[in-house]
């Protein structure tokens, strides 16, 4: 059974990627003139303009910190968002989905746990959409417009994936919101078919993805517009400061089950549409209940969530997602 070309990406420009990354430091030429603090920066480079443009105001960590999520637009040229769409097609053109039929369910309660999704934390890995499949367990179309996602490690094993994962303007943006010392855990290709993309229900990310204390930033990239009628994110503002609710750990014995802390509803009535246009990152507050509607229109609405977590907290045994020791996670 093919799951991907893992091998793609074991060392990167002369380094092993998985080993820890030295932080950049940024030196800036600088020209004082008599006026009290005022600093003239010349001979900065279009990234290094692109960095200090990006760098949170206290404003938008305010906003972050009320509302529980952000909304960043033009993070992400169109050029790379169109990069990142052409390498997601090529692995999964690549991908041989003979005998293997693991379907990822967007509800927690029938969530899929087999080995393969279990192993998929240090491997790039395939699944399918729930409506993917005839009855007698043939693909109703094309395998193209059959996958639900790519995880959980895109970022360490694929060159494209990587280079749009750790660039200045990310480090930047999760050193804003308190995360000093930064371990990129998981990443995922969402392809949200059309008119079979299918439904996430509300949750938070801390649910599948916990440390103590709770230390996890989650970034959701738009390589397409998002709108309501392909399935865009919805989320409670305010949401966040509801708790933890529940956790999806490995269970004892093998398989997987939810442990439930509060079980009253979501407040569904206070969801709101986030509508964005391509290149635009929305940052999640590890708490944010959000969610995703299916997509009944004819567009796609492919998106690249990546999840960051501080290595000063504890990264509990029993999280679902796990990496075998030869491959720790690593920094920027």
């Amino acid at each position: 059974m093919v799951t991907a070309d893992v091998s793609v990406l074991r060392t990167h420009r002369g380094r092993d990627i998985r080993a820890p990354r030295k932080k950049r430091s940024l030196r800036l030429k600088v020209a004082l003139y008599s006026a009290p603090l005022r600093v003239v920066l010349i001979n900065l480079s279009w990234k290094l303009r692109m960095l200090l443009r990006m760098k949170l105001s206290a404003a938008q960590i305010a906003a972050y910190d009320s509302d529980g999520f952000l909304v960043l637009e033009d993070f992400v040229d169109g050029t790379s968002c169109d990069r990142l769409r052409a390498r997601a097609a090529a692995l999964v053109r690549d991908f041989d989905p003979e005998g293997l039929v693991s379907i990822f369910s967007t509800h927690e309660q029938t969530r899929t746990s087999d080995e393969y999704f279990l192993g998929s934390g240090d491997q790039i890995r395939f699944f399918f959409e729930e409506n993917a499949f005839h009855p007698d367990g043939t693909l109703r179309q094309s395998k193209e417009q059959s996958i639900n996602k790519i995880g959980h490690a895109l970022h360490d094993l694929d060159l494209v994936f990587d280079k749009f994962s750790r660039t200045p303007e990310i480090e930047q943006l999760v050193s804003d919101l308190g995360i000093d010392d930064p371990l990129l855990l998981q990443s995922m290709y969402i392809f949200k078919q059309p008119r079979i993309g299918g439904e996430v229900t509300c949750h938070h990310d801390a649910t599948f993805l916990y440390t103590e204390p709770l230390r996890l930033v989650g970034l959701w990239f738009a390589l397409e517009d998002a709108t309501i009628e392909n399935g865009c994110l919805w989320a409670i503002s305010g949401g966040h400061k509801l708790g933890l609710k529940s956790r999806f750990v490995r269970a004892e014995g093998g398989g997987t089950r939810l442990e439930v802390f509060d079980d009253a509803p979501w407040p569904d009535e206070k969801l709101q549409p986030l509508e964005v246009k391509k290149g635009t990152v929305i940052v999640l507050d590890a708490l944010l209940p959000h969610l995703s509607r299916e997509n009944r229109s004819s567009r796609s609405r492919q998106a690249y969530t990546l999840h960051v977590i501080d290595a000063s907290a504890h990264y509990p045994a029993n999280n679902w997602l796990q990496r075998l020791a030869d491959m720790p996670l690593s920094g920027f």
